[in-house]
């Protein structure tokens, strides 16, 4: 069993931010009082919610696949699949755009620089 503050800690995030997952519903703790009581099967979503959000995925595309967590194996990985897929097509995208906006801009600064 975990307290708010013990996986505040071992993850390196604020305990505010575990409150606002569980209030979207991402995680759902016991409650002893007003204590939190995080179970492992807790503190493992909390991985795959700041897993997810290192790798850009939203909120909306993380509580997707969470409720998957239980379910069968071969949904997760399609949902995962198709997910990490549309992840990499905009990233993608985002670096074509990129790449074209430095060559104009170099040929912007090239142009620029001949004036001189």
């Amino acid at each position: 069993m975990f307290s708010i503050a013990d996986l505040a800690s071992e993850f390196g995030i604020s305990t505010r931010a575990i409150r606002f997952y569980e209030s979207k519903g991402l995680l759902s703790p016991e409650r002893v009082g007003a204590t939190r009581i995080f179970r492992r099967r807790d503190r493992a979503r909390l991985l795959l919610i700041l897993r997810g959000k290192r790798l850009g995925f939203s909120l909306r595309d993380i509580s997707d696949y969470l409720s998957l967590y239980d379910a069968d194996r071969n949904q997760q990985v399609s949902l995962l699949t198709a997910k990490v897929d549309e992840r990499i097509a905009l990233l993608e995208r985002q670096r074509d755009d990129l790449e074209t906006t430095i060559s104009e801009l170099r040929e912007i600064r090239k142009l620029a620089d001949e004036r001189r």
